[in-house]
């Protein structure tokens, strides 16, 4: 048996441009709500769907655009955040700490104020967010929301094929139809399973095929 290449946890860079996004009716009402920036009709915009979905991807585009600065909730409670625009991304469950959603809600208004944005990101629309804070509670409500729904067997292949190509990865496209058809229907397990496969790879010393594809996610 050959021996197996040690593999070291190495990052990769995955491509963030405009660009890159894969546009599909998932995702389309959330693309055009990022490009229709600076344009909004409020100080804000929530953009909400589950995890691996293509939010911080799409927060990435509007920060690089918009130079906004990326705030947390800990953060917020440190220090105050003096920024024209920003983005809050996943952190719906810290808001039901009162301090943190005290500094948020000082930092939206500072933020309208300069006539900035910010742009907020979570699993549920902001009226199903835990606020603590009855003020920020009545501010996100108000805020246009735009849902990326979950992927379509396009979004998938297409959300393999971008990032095998971000780590250099020739894929056949029997492979990829062949992954789309058995993985969880979620661009999370796509992420996890191209993970999974680049590390095989690498360690085998093989090229990414169907046996390499059935063997490593143990798929039939």
């Amino acid at each position: 048996m050959a021996a197996r290449q040690l593999v070291l946890d190495l990052p990769h860079r995955p491509a963030l441009g405009r660009g890159d996004f894969l546009v599909a009716p998932s995702n389309e009402a959330a693309v055009v709500w990022i490009d229709r920036w600076p344009n909004w009709p409020a100080p804000g915009l929530a953009l909400f769907g589950p995890a691996g979905s293509g939010k911080s991807h799409l927060a990435a585009v509007w920060q690089s655009r918009s130079g906004a600065a990326v705030v947390t909730a800990d953060a917020l409670k440190r220090r105050r955040v003096e920024a024209r625009s920003c983005v809050y991304e996943d952190g719906e469950a810290a808001l039901a700490d009162r301090a943190a959603a005290e500094a948020l809600f000082h930092l939206y208004n500072r933020v309208a104020a300069r006539g900035g944005h910010m742009l907020l990101t979570g699993t549920m629309p902001p009226a199903r967010w835990p606020v603590a804070l009855p003020d920020l509670g009545s501010r996100l409500r108000a805020l246009p929301t735009a849902e990326i729904k979950p992927p379509d067997d396009a979004m998938l292949a297409g959300l393999f094929a971008k990032l095998f190509r971000d780590r250099q990865l020739a894929v056949a496209g029997e492979v990829i139809l062949y992954l789309v058809q058995r993985i969880e229907r979620s661009c999370a397990a796509v992420a996890r399973a191209v993970e999974a496969l680049d590390r095989a790879s690498l360690a085998e010393r093989r090229p990414i095929t169907l046996p390499l594809a059935r063997t490593v996610l143990d798929l039939r």
